[in-house]
């Protein structure tokens, strides 16, 4: 036990840090679709590491974000169905209105962009610096269309586009 303390204080880790495993499912604006894999999130440090392990994606970057509502559903906006509309925006906990990327000051929930390979598989984690498993805990965890360049231009958070997978991250504990 005295190493296992070590370790993890060496890590920054408290001992109790649990990996919260979340089911990703594919999204349309009909509803929720077939689970295409799952994304392990745990303590790193000061943040999280998020570790995916995701099947049928169109290769290439993708936006990945936390998402206010622990929700999958869709909802209409503006008159229209929204895949995984219920999971509402990104989630911003200070009101910055801003999508400026994991490491600037706008949204809390910006993640670092998903990679997909060739064979249309995300396998790499990603490091959050600026979020916790335990601010995740209860909200939705969503893959977009497209890459995020953490802008607000010349598109709109980021330019990712659709919501094409996404999944309820477990309350910690």
């Amino acid at each position: 036990m005295r190493r296992l303390a070590s370790f993890a204080a060496a890590l920054s880790l408290p001992l109790s840090a649990a990996a919260l495993t979340v089911d990703m499912h594919a999204v349309t604006a009909d509803g929720i679709g077939e689970k295409i894999g799952t994304v392990t999130i745990e303590a790193d440090g000061q943040g999280s590491r998020l570790t995916p392990d995701l099947s049928g994606l169109t290769p290439g970057a993708h936006g990945f974000h936390v998402h206010e509502h622990g929700s999958c559903e869709p909802k209409e906006v503006d008159g229209k169905p929204v895949a995984a509309g219920a999971a509402g925006g990104h989630y911003d906990p200070d009101g910055t209105g801003r999508h400026a990327g994991p490491y600037g000051d706008g949204h809390l929930g910006d993640l670092p962009v998903l990679y997909v390979n060739a064979e249309g598989r995300a396998t790499d984690p990603v490091l959050a610096p600026r979020i916790k498993p335990e601010q995740m805990a209860g909200r939705a965890l969503m893959v977009h269309a497209g890459g995020d360049n953490y802008a607000d231009e010349p598109e709109p958070l980021g330019g990712g586009g659709a919501r094409v997978a996404c999944g309820v991250i477990p309350e910690a504990g």
